[in-house]
C-alpha cells in the first residue's frame, strides 16, 4: 500500500430531495480522534482528581507534618550538641587561660631571679676573666602571649605533669588542641630547664670562685704571709640539714659569700708584696744560713740577693707607703716600704733612691736603683720581706705571687 494513493471517504447525506455530501479527509479524521481522545483523558483526569483529591491532600499533609517533626528533632540535636561544645570550649578555654598565666608567672619568676643574679655574674665576671664554659646564662624573655593565642577555646589532649590530665575527644588524628597541649609542654619543660641551668649555674661559680679563693688564701699562707679574710663565718655550725624550701635564694647565697670570700681574698693579695722587684735576674744568695761573703763564717741571711748590674731600676714588689728612704748601716743606701698588716720589704745596696718617706707607691712602682753601696762585694740588690720585724723567705713569697699571677 506503501506509495499509493488511496481517495478520500465521501459521506452523502439525503433528506427528501436535498442531497448533502461532504469529504472525509484523513488529516481531518485524525484531528477529531485527537480532540476527542485529549477531551476524554481531561475527563477521565478530572474525574480522578475530583474522587481521590481528599486522600492525596491528607498523604501530602501527613508527610509535610513528619518531615517537619524530623527537622524539629534535628534542630533540637543540633542544638544540644552545640550546647555541649560550647561548654567544653569555655572549660577548655579556662584551662588554657590557667596554664598560660602559670607559664607566665614562672616566666616572670626566671625574670626577676636572671635580673637579681645580673648583677652577681658581673661581681663573677670581674673577678674571674673567663667564666667556666658549662656556666648558663638565662636567655631573653619570650613572648608567650604571641605563641598561645588564649582567645581561641581549645581542647586539651594531655597536659603535661605541672597540671592536671585532660582527654581529648579521641579523632584518630592530631587536631589543633593537641599541637597546642605539647606546645604548653615544651614551654614548661623549657622553663624548667632555664631554672635549672640558673641553679647549676649559679652552685658552679660559687664552687669555682670558693676553689679560687682557696688557692690564693693557701698559696698565701705556704708563703707564711698573713691570712685574715673578715668575712664573719669562721665562728659557726650545727648538724647538716637538707634545704626544704627555694633552692634558688640559698643558691644566691651561697654564691654571694663565695664572691665575697674571692674579692677579699684578692683584695687581700693585691697589696701584698708578692712580686719580683727584679724579673728576669738570677739569685745570686739565697735567704736562711750560709757563710757570710766578708768574714767567710757562717751567718744568717734574712734575704735574697739578685745579681744585677748597677743602675739597673727596681721596682716595688708591692702596693705600701715608704717608711725609710736613705742610708742605713750596712744596708747601704736602702728603701723600706710598709705594706700592711704588718708586711715590710727592703731592698738594700741601692746606688740611687728614687722615693721619699711617707710616700705612697703601686706595684712595680721603680723605687731605686742596683749599686753596691754599705756591705756589698758587688752590684747587687738585697731584698728582704718581713712580718712583724721577723724576716721570712723572699723567695716563697715570690713563687706564691707567680702561683695566683693568673687568678688575681
Amino acid at each position: 500500500m506503501f506509495g499509493r494513493r488511496k481517495e478520500p471517504h465521501t459521506i452523502i447525506i439525503a433528506n427528501g430531495n436535498k442531497i448533502r455530501h461532504f469529504t472525509l479527509r484523513p488529516w481531518m479524521t485524525a484531528l477529531t480522534g485527537s480532540v476527542l481522545a485529549t477531551a476524554a483523558i481531561g475527563y477521565l483526569s478530572a474525574t480522578t482528581y475530583l474522587v481521590l483529591r481528599d486522600d492525596l491532600i491528607g498523604a501530602s499533609a501527613a508527610q509535610q507534618a513528619r518531615m517537619q517533626h524530623a527537622y524539629e528533632d534535628r534542630i533540637s540535636t543540633l542544638r544540644a550538641q552545640v550546647d555541649r561544645i560550647t561548654s567544653r570550649q569555655l572549660l577548655d578555654q579556662q584551662i588554657v587561660e590557667s596554664k598560660v598565666s602559670e607559664l607566665l608567672a614562672r616566666q616572670s619568676q626566671l625574670t626577676q631571679r636572671h635580673g637579681r643574679i645580673g648583677p652577681i655574674l658581673e661581681r663573677a665576671t670581674i673577678n674571674r676573666a673567663e667564666l667556666p664554659s658549662s656556666t648558663p646564662v638565662p636567655p631573653s624573655r619570650p613572648d608567650m602571649r604571641a605563641t598561645v593565642d588564649v582567645s581561641q577555646p581549645l581542647v586539651t589532649a594531655e597536659a603535661s605533669s605541672f597540671w592536671p590530665r585532660h582527654a581529648a575527644p579521641a579523632t584518630g588524628r592530631e587536631t589543633a588542641a593537641d599541637r597546642a597541649d605539647q606546645l604548653f609542654v615544651a614551654l614548661n619543660k623549657s622553663l624548667e630547664a632555664i631554672e635549672t641551668e640558673q641553679i647549676a649555674g649559679m652552685e658552679l661559680l660559687a664552687e669555682d670562685a670558693f676553689k679560687t679563693a682557696d688557692e690564693i688564701t693557701g698559696a698565701l699562707e705556704v708563703a707564711g704571709l698573713p691570712i685574715e679574710l673578715e668575712l664573719g663565718d669562721d665562728a659557726a655550725g650545727g648538724p647538716l640539714l637538707p634545704i626544704d624550701g627555694n633552692r634558688f635564694e640559698a643558691g644566691v647565697k651561697e654564691l654571694d659569700d663565695a664572691l665575697a670570700k674571692l674579692e677579699a681574698a684578692k683584695a687581700m693579695a693585691q697589696v701584698m708584696p708578692i712580686q719580683n722587684p727584679l724579673p728576669g735576674r738570677s739569685i745570686s744568695s739565697s735567704y736562711g744560713v750560709r757563710r757570710d761573703p766578708l768574714l767567710r763564717t757562717p751567718a744568717m741571711h734574712a734575704g735574697i740577693d739578685f745579681r744585677a748590674p748597677t743602675g739597673t731600676k727596681i721596682k716595688s714588689a708591692g702596693q705600701g707607703t715608704v717608711v725609710n728612704a736613705g742610708w742605713n748601716g750596712g744596708y747601704g743606701r736602702m728603701v723600706e716600704i710598709d705594706h700592711g698588716n704588718g708586711l715590710t720589704t727592703r731592698y738594700a745596696h741601692l746606688s740611687r733612691i728614687h722615693v721619699k718617706e711617707g710616700q705612697t707607691v703601686e706595684k712595680d712602682s721603680v723605687v731605686g736603683e742596683v749599686g753596691t753601696t754599705g756591705r756589698s762585694t758587688g752590684p747587687h740588690l738585697h731584698y728582704e720581706v718581713r712580718h712583724n720585724g721577723s724576716p721570712i723567705d723572699p723567695l716563697r713569697v715570690i713563687k706564691a705571687g707567680r702561683k695566683i699571677e693568673n687568678l688575681l
